[in-house]
């Protein structure tokens, strides 16, 4: 008797990077790691590696997004590689077009934009990107600007990104909330929610995604990514014992902390300074897959009966870099 095949076999999965650094460790050593991480998920079959933008945030060093993903796609074969995401309010759109379109020139058919309108930093790192404050307000003509200058030229605009110019790099839009949601959907445009850190607008941002979805030129009917913050281990214990290295970088981020990774505990007890604290970290990791291959594999499977993703992208903050590789072995292994 044959065994069923899991809903899972057909779900791409893919990863978020944040280039997450050990305190000690050099930025030379973690982008390093990070490249043995993508080439591990580039043999074993993943299909997009994303590097997320940072800035002023001691222990995440992916602050030059545009810069990894040309190191990535430069030293691995076939994943595609992109950006989760440019935060657009801290660019010019033509910067942008620019930079993607010359990544896209050198690794066809590899590159991905994702955009989102957040700063990604906090508001005094923000001034120092970007002098106007309401540039987030401009986000969904920037994001038009920003698809005619990777699209052909239609012989009329008198600024056009050289490189850039007709590569049609494939743009996403990233959110956390419902407004990208709804300007995804207007725009048939693939949306990824952020769920590796914002679970609260989940059930809304897709259905609304759904419900409101316009079949555009790019995309004929909706494409749903969902980020997902992962900690996948031989046993169930052992992936709670390395999910606490996550929960103590949480913490630090409510605190105003530095945010470098630290070493898995044996528990949490005690570095708590109110339960408001671990209610807050909790909530923060509240779609957190944990677990061995059987609790990975079932949650998934869940979720995507649940809410119909079409696509997986997850977090994989764990202290070592062998326990991370192994995560991803385990995530193949449960495809079948």
């Amino acid at each position: 008797m044959s065994q069923q095949t899991s809903i899972l076999a057909d779900i791409p999965f893919s990863l978020l990077e944040l280039a997450p650094m050990r305190q000690g460790s050099t930025v030379g050593e973690t982008l390093h790691n990070s490249l043995q991480y993508a080439k591990e998920a580039d043999r074993l079959g993943f299909n997009r590696f994303w590097f997320a933008e940072h800035h002023n945030m001691p222990g995440i060093a992916s602050a030059a997004t545009s810069v990894l993903i040309g190191y990535i796609a430069g030293n691995t074969q076939r994943i595609r590689v992109g950006a989760g995401g440019i935060m657009l309010p801290n660019h010019a759109p033509l910067v942008v077009a620019e930079q993607f379109g010359t990544l896209e020139s050198l690794y066809p058919g590899r590159i991905d934009l994702g955009l989102g309108r957040a700063p990604g930093s906090d508001q005094v790192t923000s001034r120092a990107l970007n002098r106007d404050t309401s540039r987030a307000e401009q986000f969904p003509e920037e994001v038009s600007e920003l698809q005619t200058l990777l699209g052909p030229y239609n012989g009329r605009h008198a600024v056009r990104a050289i490189p850039g110019e007709g590569t049609n790099v494939p743009i996403w839009l990233l959110g956390s909330s419902l407004f990208s949601a709804q300007l995804a959907a207007q725009r048939g445009l693939p949306y990824v929610f952020a769920g590796h850190f914002a679970p609260r607008f989940l059930y809304d941002a897709i259905e609304i995604y759904r419900r409101d979805f316009k079949p555009s030129q790019v995309l004929d009917k909706p494409y749903v990514m969902l980020g997902l913050p992962l900690v996948a281990a031989d046993t169930d214990e052992e992936a709670q014992f390395l999910g606490t290295t996550s929960k103590q970088r949480v913490l630090a981020l409510i605190r105003g902390h530095e945010l470098w990774l630290k070493p898995p505990v044996d528990t949490m007890d005690g570095l708590w300074r109110s339960a408001q604290e671990e209610t807050y970290v909790d909530n923060f990791l509240g779609l957190s897959v944990i677990g061995g291959p059987a609790t990975i594999k079932h949650r998934l499977e869940m979720i995507v009966k649940e809410f119909g993703v079409n696509e997986f992208i997850f977090t994989n903050d764990l202290y070592d870099l062998d326990k991370r590789k192994k995560a991803l072995q385990i995530l193949t292994e449960i495809k079948q």
